[in-house]
């Protein structure tokens, strides 16, 4: 079964492509924009905030937020899942290409997380993607993201974020915030991945999506393939999007109810449900 099978996403984006009044805040590395399977004209970057763009195609933080960039908004041509093209996306770097070291992502500091999500709000972000993990830090640091994260409450703006793959179990300033959508990356058999986080605040407020094999884009051109709750989140990320597309007067209250309830009630358990976002959209039809 295909990823956006397991989802349930592929009979809403039959319905639609997203509106570019729906703002997808991406808080991850910059992406390649001229990449010929990206909707240029729907991704623009935060002003004033590092360049959204690549400079170096090769660079792990580039390719990071490209393949999520191709989740969420490669042409529906392409061989990315290609979710919401016709939705704006904002591309919020918080990796720049010189930091990442050893092929790997850096972590982000809590500090350097809140001023991006305050900066995305600033710009219009209808809904945050973060597929990030966080640095240790300093208490202050981490009362600067709840900070954030509550202010991102009361605009009324929806954060999802990648519950980390450390194969922990707990939580972390980000995904236990009750504002938060913590999303677990799930195999095609359905069970989590065994570095996924799993923690109570995860199973009681998150989401599973597919998480294992997924093949997107990349700056270096080629198609990339990776696995993580980094490619998992953005499956969230996409139908949210088109569910407020579809339904362009809801509230944000009403959005977060259907894409988080669709499995009620919750068992009490770490592990969270799957994403179903064929059923998120029968609920905001009734």
């Amino acid at each position: 079964m295909m990823p956006l099978d397991l989802v349930k996403l592929m009979a809403l984006m039959e319905r639609t492509t997203g509106r570019p009044e729906i703002i997808i805040g991406l808080i991850d590395g910059p992406v390649a924009m001229n990449h010929p399977d990206l909707v240029s004209e729907h991704i623009r970057g935060v002003s004033g905030s590092l360049s959204g763009m690549c400079t170096q195609s090769d660079n792990v933080a580039c390719a990071h937020g490209t393949f999520v960039a191709g989740i969420l908004a490669a042409r529906r041509s392409s061989l990315a899942p290609a979710i919401c093209p016709n939705c704006t996306l904002l591309v919020r770097p918080l990796f720049v290409e010189a930091l990442a070291v050893n092929g790997q992502i850096p972590g982000a500091t809590p500090q350097d997380l809140a001023r991006a999500i305050v900066e995305c709000l600033a710009a219009g972000a209808r809904v945050l993607n973060l597929s990030v993990a966080l640095t240790p830090s300093s208490t202050n640091h981490e009362h600067e993201l709840e900070e954030a994260l509550n202010y991102a409450a009361r605009r009324g703006v929806i954060v999802v974020a990648a519950a980390g793959n450390d194969g922990a179990l707990g939580s972390s300033t980000l995904t236990r915030h009750p504002w938060v959508i913590p999303v677990v990356a799930y195999d095609l058999q359905g069970q989590p991945l065994d570095h996924s986080n799993l923690g109570n605040s995860i199973g009681r407020r998150g989401l599973g999506a597919p998480g294992v094999g997924i093949t997107s884009l990349s700056a270096a051109g080629k198609p990339l393939t990776l696995s993580g709750t980094s490619a998992a989140a953005p499956f969230v990320t996409g139908a949210i999007a088109l569910l407020w597309s579809e339904f362009p007067e809801a509230t944000v209250a009403e959005i977060k109810f259907a894409i988080t309830q669709t499995h009620s009630p919750r068992p009490a358990t770490v592990v969270p449900p799957w994403l179903d976002a064929w059923r998120a959209y029968q609920i905001m039809r009734r």
